[in-house]
């Protein structure tokens, strides 16, 4: 996935569901001249999701989706996204699975992050789970979407120590710290293959 033309950055949508730091993280991280992408609309399936506060900050274009209607609802991204020129789809905190269909649109295109180093702790309860099995490590990894939840490639991994004393939000806190910098990082990795 080389970087189209030098100067022209790739046109690139971020789903959120929630806070949207991560969101936060990759808009500031697009502003950069090093970044190869430019973040020009935001989709939500909660519309009371914290994050599309940056829509407003940064002015960017932001679109919120009900997903009762799954595949109705992912066609209806698909023409905005086309209408949009995306090029690349960063998940970032989006808690809702997207259909094989979706992804073959998309074809290598969809990045995700999580919480846990990947094949390890896929799906939900990531930091709960680590302590509960008294894990000494876990961490945060950006990698491809596919078909099957959490199993794409991998394309980055960072990893964070777990203290005696942690509770799952405390080793959620440290680890989100590392998603903010793992997500920019996978991003210029990947483009610069």
């Amino acid at each position: 996935m080389a970087q189209l033309n030098g100067s022209k950055k790739i046109k690139t949508a971020v789903f959120i569901s929630g806070t949207g730091s991560n969101l936060k993280s990759l808009i500031k991280f697009s502003k950069l001249k090093k970044s190869p992408i430019s973040i020009d609309i935001i989709l939500s399936n909660n519309s009371k999701s914290k994050g599309l506060i940056f829509c407003k900050i940064y002015k960017i274009k932001k679109k919120v989706f009900n997903f009762n209607k799954k595949l109705s609802t992912e066609k209806k991204i698909l023409n905005e996204l086309k209408k949009n020129k995306i090029k690349l789809i960063c998940l970032a905190g989006f808690m809702k699975i997207l259909s094989n269909q979706f992804i073959k649109n998309f074809n290598g295109k969809i990045l995700n992050i999580h919480p846990s180093l990947l094949p390890k702790y896929k799906g939900l309860n990531t930091h709960e789970r680590a302590i509960d099995n008294k894990e000494k490590y876990s961490g945060c990894t950006v990698h491809y979407v596919t078909a099957k939840l959490d199993s794409g490639k991998i394309i980055k991994q960072k990893i964070v120590k777990i203290n005696k004393s942690d509770t799952p939000q405390l080793l959620k806190k440290k680890i989100l710290a590392q998603e903010h910098k793992l997500y920019p990082e996978a991003i210029l990795k990947i483009f610069s293959l």
